[in-house]
């Protein structure tokens, strides 16, 4: 069976967000032999962009994605606008940071609003306007579908299927998916949508569990191997159509994994990406 190497490991700064600044995780990963990393956009604000470009060079990581661009849909012209202009900061911070891709977690419902198809207008509407804007500056913008639980209020695009149809619409050139275990592991069209996606439009890939029963919908994700997804069988569908970037692991885990010792859950995420990765 294909086994992934250790150099293929990246880190999500969520994993470890509540025990480290992004200075401690760019060093942790560093002394752990993490190649890759990919920064939340408050982490980066926090420490400076210009030092956290810096230190990330300086330590030689892969930015295997920029978290996150997105959030489209709002009440009125004037708050479209607004997520318009952040969302160009966004891709210029991404650039800034040497970023694979700009992640896009696209947002939900508008607040009082029930309607879901207006929601995802707005959704390939607002990313129509800043495809034309990262184009113009090299930046890819990856797609990023989130479980259906998370519809109203994270992300109306839900599916893969989703994803590639605003793939089809808009063109592919420098617009793709990021491919979230956590978020698509149920979908049974899965091996279907990533033979649909192809190289050209994988751009990322995150990697953790899905814990049975799960306490927390947002906050605990479970790490390799704790729960019920098969990861291996998703990697290998991902790299059968050429996907050779790097494999990220992102934890969001109040009940668990945040409340560890952030140098042993580097440790972990290192040994589990080798066996269940």
């Amino acid at each position: 069976m294909n086994q992934p190497r250790p150099e293929q490991l990246s880190l999500n700064t969520a994993t470890v967000r509540q025990q480290w600044d992004l200075r401690q995780i760019i060093e942790g990963c560093a002394r752990h032999d993490i190649r890759g990393i990919s920064p939340w956009r408050d982490q980066v604000a926090a420490l400076g962009l210009r030092e956290a470009a810096r230190l990330i060079r300086h330590h030689e990581l892969a930015v295997s994605g920029y978290c996150r661009g997105g959030m489209f849909p709002g009440s009125d012209h004037q708050a479209r606008q607004a997520t318009l202009i952040d969302n160009q900061r966004a891709v210029d911070e991404a650039l800034e940071l040497g970023a694979q891709c700009l992640v896009l977690v696209v947002g939900g419902l508008p607040p009082g609003s029930k309607d879901l198809p207006g929601a995802r207008q707005q959704v390939r509407d607002g990313l129509s306007a800043l495809l034309e804007y990262a184009r113009a500056g090299g930046m890819p913008l990856a797609i990023e579908p989130l479980h259906p639980m998370y519809a109203a209020d994270r992300a109306c695009i839900n599916s893969l299927k989703q994803a590639n149809d605003l793939c089809d619409e808009l063109g592919d050139d420098g617009l793709g998916i990021a491919v979230d275990v956590y978020h698509t592991w149920w979908d049974a069209e899965f091996n279907q949508e990533i033979a649909r996606a192809g190289r050209k439009r994988l751009l990322a890939f995150h990697i953790c569990d899905w814990l049975s029963p799960t306490r927390d919908l947002l906050e605990d994700r479970g790490m390799m191997g704790d729960g019920v997804i098969d990861i291996r069988a998703m990697r290998m569908a991902v790299e059968a159509q050429g996907y050779a970037g790097l494999h990220e692991v992102e934890i969001f885990s109040r009940l668990n994994w945040w409340t560890q010792d952030p140098d042993e859950v580097l440790k972990t995420c290192k040994t589990r990406h080798l066996v269940h990765g």
